[in-house]
């Protein structure tokens, strides 16, 4: 599909999708949010895609916010309906079968925040800034940074950045387990590109498998989470998958994984 808003380029295995508003910071609207949610869609049910990497186009930023021209003027219901699509493209990302890596290429403020949490793994070059300002406008988080932040970051840490509208630099991102590295700006696409790689050469079904237990089992209690992957590995034994793979270790060759 062609997008407005949202560029897709296919790289071998890994899709990467870019929010292509540079000259408005990749603030998000409702276009964006419903392209990218069409885009991060068409890659899920793309065979020849084992993962997906999701930055901003331009050196400034990932995503700047959502865009407070368009929020100002919203009403509660409008408000409401604006959340509803924030959060769907959250639990799209989280839900997503395939790895979904963040890489935030500079200003990830508010929604952008949101959006990099809500992947699996974020990578951050040198010069990114996070944070939830959303405060500082009258409003709170409204696309998960209230639960998905606290989850990252631990509850106490996730307060102090959300009651204040701070902005954190790259390396507190680090430091705090916001980002899961850092890396020169012209760098970053390459490594989240090499990631995106290597976990696409694993089993897909696996991989998926593994997202689904441990993002559903870090809410449960720890003997119901453990229930939860014991199932998923009892039913991978059930897949060709398992039989290629463990054929291959066995015969020293690499597997041809089908995602059967």
């Amino acid at each position: 599909m062609a997008y407005e808003t949202i560029l897709v380029e296919k790289d071998g295995p890994v899709a990467v999708l870019t929010i292509n508003r540079p000259d408005k910071l990749n603030a998000l609207n409702q276009t964006v949010l419903a392209e990218l949610l069409g885009a991060l869609s068409e890659a899920a049910c793309d065979d020849g895609v084992g993962a997906i990497v999701l930055t901003g186009a331009g050196a400034k930023a990932f995503v700047a916010g959502a865009d407070i021209g368009a929020m100002a003027k919203m009403t509660t219901a409008e408000g409401r309906a604006f959340a509803d699509l924030g959060h769907g493209l959250g639990d799209a990302i989280a839900n997503c079968p395939k790895p979904v890596i963040a890489a935030v290429n500079g200003f990830a403020l508010g929604g952008g925040t949101e959006l990099a949490i809500a992947c699996d793994v974020i990578y951050a070059a040198e010069h990114a800034k996070f944070g939830q300002p959303e405060v500082k406008l009258g409003v709170i988080p409204g696309f998960g940074g209230t639960q998905r932040l606290a989850r990252l970051v631990g509850l106490q840490k996730a307060k102090e950045l959300v009651f204040t509208g701070d902005t954190i630099d790259a390396a507190e991102a680090l430091r705090i387990g916001l980002a899961c590295a850092v890396f020169p700006a012209a760098a970053l696409l390459d490594k989240a590109k090499d990631l995106a790689r290597r976990m696409a050469a694993a089993g897909p079904l696996a991989v998926g498998q593994a997202k689904r237990a441990m993002n559903h089992g870090y809410d449960l209690t720890l003997s119901s989470a453990l229930e939860l992957e014991k199932q998923a590995f009892a039913m991978l034994f059930g897949t060709a998958d398992q039989k290629e793979g463990m054929s291959a270790f066995l015969e020293k060759r690499k597997p041809a994984f089908q995602g059967k």
